[in-house]
């Protein structure tokens, strides 16, 4: 049971920040379950204390190894980070970068969430998921005019209760501006924003999460990489330990390694050098596939029951066995790979993928 003290002071009725942050305060993080938090938060709008489990969400995912000859014949040791399974609509990094923002949206008292995206959007999609999981309302900004049918990531996102607000591409850059968000609330009211893909502190913080839950000893980790959010909140949570990896999924020079830079420096105040990120997987570019990665996408799921899809773990996993295969890992070295999740974005190669494949999450 937790202990909350100093929340009425003065006899007062505390707001839900003063709650947060008292209750933050006197028990480390770490110790309460974000999902419970924002359970106690809903209910001290009226402070009556109630006590749910909340079984929608896996709070630790599992560690899933993989045996295949190829493995065996270089000696090294591959497992699966399956944050797929955190849940079937807020999966992988997506959860990670919303958990803490959802948290500090609650804290503030907002009861309207904004954020950006294309068409087919991860985050789009989970953001529509978590905010009506957790009861925000919520307005999605998506780039590009209104089409006369909509994807089915949009679909599903406005069945989720998520308003869609179309801007052109031209307006769609000017996202991150004052003048915009200004714009923004004068339309809509206050709200609390989440940048384009859920990148920011908040997210580092719930990425850093990862490191505490893998229970064995390991030399590397890998992840996909798209702004470069979760291996910023990777290399935080290792504090300059292992090696990480992450894969592009973005064709062209690398500014992604000095944005890595970037959020780490910001978030923890210095720079880490225990990361690479490899450009040579991106099958010509961002949501770009060829037979060969589609091939290995399907055979990935007959040989070890685990479905990947084409922007981010497919190309991944494609770059990782060929990287093995070629001898790039000492022998005797122990690889994780975190599966991210975003397979509704299966939804985009319809001529690629039966529909049974991705129905599930729709």
């Amino acid at each position: 049971m937790l202990i909350v003290k100093g929340a009425y002071q003065g006899g007062q009725r505390p707001t839900l920040k003063t709650f947060c942050d008292c209750l933050k305060s006197q028990h480390p993080i770490h110790q309460i379950h974000s999902l419970s938090l924002f359970i106690i938060a809903r209910a001290c709008a009226s402070f009556k204390f109630i006590f749910v489990t909340m079984k929608s969400l896996l709070s630790h995912p599992p560690l899933q190894e993989i045996n295949d000859s190829l493995l065996t014949a270089e000696g090294v040791r591959l497992l699966v980070k399956r944050d797929d399974l955190i849940h079937k609509q807020i999966q992988g990094n997506k959860w990670r970068k919303l958990e803490y923002n959802l948290e500090e949206a609650r804290c503030q008292e907002h009861k309207l969430l904004i954020t950006f995206g294309g068409p087919f959007s991860n985050h789009i999609y989970a953001t529509a998921a978590a905010a009506n999981l957790f009861g925000f309302k919520c307005i999605g900004v998506i780039r590009g005019e209104r089409p006369a049918s909509l994807s089915p990531t949009l679909q599903f996102a406005e069945g989720k209760g998520m308003h869609l607000h179309f801007v052109n591409r031209e307006t769609y850059r000017l996202k991150e501006t004052e003048m915009f968000l200004r714009q923004l609330q004068q339309q809509f009211g206050e709200f609390y924003a989440i940048p384009e893909g859920g990148t920011n502190m908040h997210a580092l913080k719930g990425v850093e999460k990862i490191i505490g839950e893998l229970d064995v000893e390991f030399d590397y980790l890998a992840t996909p990489c798209g702004t470069g959010g979760t291996i910023a909140g990777l290399l935080t949570g290792l504090k300059g330990e292992k090696q990480v990896i992450g894969f592009s999924s973005l064709k062209g020079h690398d500014k992604l390694t000095a944005a890595v830079d970037k959020l780490v420096q910001d978030y923890a105040g210095t720079k880490y050098h225990n990361f690479k990120i490899n450009f040579d997987y991106h099958f010509g570019g961002y949501a770009k596939v060829n037979g060969e990665l589609i091939q290995f996408i399907k055979d990935f799921k007959t040989k070890y029951g685990i479905q990947l899809e084409p922007v981010y773990t497919g190309k991944m996993f494609y770059g990782l066995f060929d990287m093995i295969k070629s001898g790039r890992f000492e022998r005797g070295s122990t690889i994780i790979a975190l599966h991210t999740g975003g397979l509704q974005g299966l939804c985009g190669y319809p001529e690629y993928f039966d529909s049974s494949v991705f129905e599930e999450f729709f």
